[in-house]
């Protein structure tokens, strides 16, 4: 049997200096402590009258929301919309119920939308560890969801995700989640069974995959309700792999994706596909991961199809966010990188620390 790194404990205590493995790990348990604390919040009972619910997020704190609206885009009945940046949308108002999702409580974005929010009639909650977000909910008397969990932002998911979720149950505007959740994290822990160090690469899928992304620059495509999994892969390869990677969203890759897989030429050999499955896709969804297998193949451009588990929409989603996780980890070892720090993005907000927001 051939050695590999990712089956030596040594190797990876040796790189993972923060034990991002832990974190990854322990995500069903978090899920699961996650929905339990959001089942015992508090909402105001005028916050039954909106028509609308925006997010307010960056990076990890705002996949959450990403995940929960693509999760219940056939079932909600109002609009769920996420914002990325400074600017509070102008639709904003007495109807929206507006979240504000920070895990420092700090993020420069987040922190400039929640404050144009405060002149405004909208409702709202904050989901934070601490800082600023924390202070401007206490002083102005606005719903707080608190939790403390020491890690990054990203590895925080279940905090920044189930919450919202529970939410939208507690205001009637999904129906009950329960089962739901249960089933996702049974999936995740069947699905951590595979794929966790423990297993050795010839039977672990997560390890294999890591091994066929290495050294090239991967895409991830996703459908349906596995969609923005793609985007939490692509992140998470970013971050905790600190590699290049982007994703593609079906059926509209179909319609541009496909005629550029013909140059550069000399890029080819270094692009793999990674297409995210699920058996509860629609059937005209499966028939184009069909035929774009059978064009990357004409193309000469290998790529892998990951297949979520469990019976309902979350445990599919769960279970594939779980296998990236722990793929992106794998990713990160085999380029003898520490998972955990983000010293760019570290670099850039110190850089913006220097000049006074204005």
């Amino acid at each position: 049997m051939s050695y590999s790194i990712l089956d030596d404990p040594g190797i990876l205590k040796q790189y993972d200096r923060e034990d991002m493995l832990a974190r990854i790990r322990e995500m069903p348990s978090l899920c699961q402590l996650a929905w339990h604390l959001a089942s015992d919040f508090d909402i105001p009972a005028e916050y039954l009258d909106i028509d609308k619910v925006v997010i307010l997020g960056m990076g990890g704190s705002a996949i959450g929301g990403d995940l929960v609206s693509n999760l219940l885009l056939n079932e909600a009945s109002l609009p769920i919309s996420i914002c990325r940046g400074y600017h509070l949308p102008a639709y904003v108002d007495d109807k929206t119920l507006l979240i504000a999702s920070s895990y420092s409580g700090n993020t420069e974005e987040t922190l400039s939308a929640f404050r144009q929010s405060l002149s405004t009639k909208a409702k709202k909650i904050v989901i934070t560890t601490g800082g600023r977000l924390k202070f401007l909910a206490e002083e102005y008397n606005i719903p707080l969801f608190h939790f403390d969990y020491r890690a990054q932002p990203r590895a925080a998911l279940p905090f920044s995700m189930l919450p919202i979720l529970c939410f939208l149950q507690k205001l009637k505007l999904i129906g009950d989640k329960s089962e739901e959740v249960y089933d996702a994290t049974s999936a995740m822990r069947e699905m951590g069974n595979v794929i966790a160090e423990i297993t050795p690469l010839t039977k672990n899928p997560a390890k294999q995959l890591a091994q066929f992304i290495y050294g090239n620059l991967p895409v991830v495509y996703g459908a349906g309700i596995v969609s923005e999994v793609a985007h939490r892969w692509k992140t998470q390869v970013n971050e905790n792999g600190k590699a290049w990677c982007f994703h593609e969203v079906f059926p509209e890759l179909n319609h541009n994706a496909v005629v550029g897989y013909q140059f550069p030429e000399k890029l080819k050999g270094n692009i793999v596909v990674v297409m995210l499955n699920s058996k509860l896709l629609p059937a005209r969804i499966k028939l184009r991961y069909e035929v774009t297998c059978r064009i990357l193949e004409k193309e000469g451009i290998k790529y892998r199809l990951i297949d979520g588990i469990g019976n309902s929409h979350l445990a599919q989603i769960m279970s594939l966010v779980l296998f990236g996780d722990y793929t992106s980890y794998y990713l990160a070892i085999l380029y003898r990188a520490d998972p955990s720090p983000v010293k760019a993005i570290d670099y850039l907000k110190q850089s913006l620390a220097k000049e006074q927001y204005r």
